[in-house]
């Protein structure tokens, strides 16, 4: 597992360094079509993301842009992990299998062991349980099976926790506007200027609509992630169980009855002695 997160460390580096490239963008092409737009007519509409960005301000807006960024890293990470070839390797099965009715078990076991996929390991934790009997080796694969799948739901989990963050901090952010803005209007003997009024409003409706923006898609996500890997383990399990049983059955075969398989094989060849049964 820990090798399989390692791997995904780059990927997610970059996107966050390609995200803040693009919000950087973004942010200077506004400022120059502001420069350059006319201050009458169509400058307000021109420049709309410019002023949502203004409005958000130096705490909401740099904490909001985080949990995007945050979000999204979450995102490509657990469609990298749950890729159905990083789950279960094209050919491994099968090349698995051809192995297995050779009885040659050490090379099955090493296959398995190198493989750094969720069959691999699982296969892995089982084999190494099979020479105490097939439900020992069941259990012992079902338990890895289970750490894995806790792995996954733990990161799955934090785009629950954003989903949850996004209304929450856009809350704070709209009774903090309309705070902004009934302090203006608190001022006695004070005239009222409808600009520094409609700054705390737009405060206030922007960080609610940012907050909002960045929930939806999250609760989409720990939706369709939380199915996915309720579906990858279900595949990735009745596999291994279909493999361990086989190598069970042809060990018995190879041996007569009477073989254990062991990490280590059974033998130089990589075949389990036989032993005498009786018959």
């Amino acid at each position: 597992m820990t090798r399989s997160a390692s791997r995904y460390l780059p990927a997610a580096r970059s996107l966050f360094q390609y995200t803040l490239a693009l919000a950087v963008v973004l942010l200077f092409a506004n400022v120059a079509s502001a420069q350059d737009a006319p201050a009458e007519g169509t400058a307000q509409k021109e420049n709309l993301v410019l002023f949502m960005i203004k409005s958000l301000g130096f705490v909401f807006g740099p904490l909001l842009l985080a949990l995007s960024v945050a979000m999204m890293a979450l995102v490509v990470l657990l469609a990298l992990d749950l890729r159905m070839t990083s789950a279960i390797p094209p050919g491994f099965v099968d090349e698995f299998t051809d192995i297995v009715n050779k009885r040659k078990f050490k090379e099955a076991f090493d296959m398995a062991r190198n493989d750094p996929s969720f069959l691999g390991q699982v296969l892995t934790a089982g084999m190494s349980r099979l020479q105490y009997g097939l439900e020992d080796a069941r259990e012992a694969a079902m338990n890895t099976l289970d750490s894995i799948k806790s792995d996954k739901e733990q990161k799955n989990n934090y785009n629950a926790v954003i989903a949850s963050l996004g209304p929450m901090i856009g809350l704070v952010g709209t009774v903090y506007g309309m705070i902004k803005s009934f302090s203006v209007l608190a001022v006695p003997g004070v005239q009222v200027k409808p600009a520094e009024l409609a700054d705390g409003i737009s405060h206030a409706l922007v960080v609610t609509l940012f907050g909002v923006a960045i929930s939806v898609p999250a609760i989409f996500f720990n939706a369709f992630y939380r199915n996915r890997i309720t579906k990858v383990t279900m595949d990735v399990g009745h596999i291994a169980d279909d493999l361990l049983t086989q190598m069970y059955h042809n060990s018995k075969k190879a041996a007569g009855g009477a073989a254990t398989v062991g990490p280590s094989g059974a033998g130089p060849s990589g075949t389990v002695p036989a032993a005498p049964t009786g018959r």
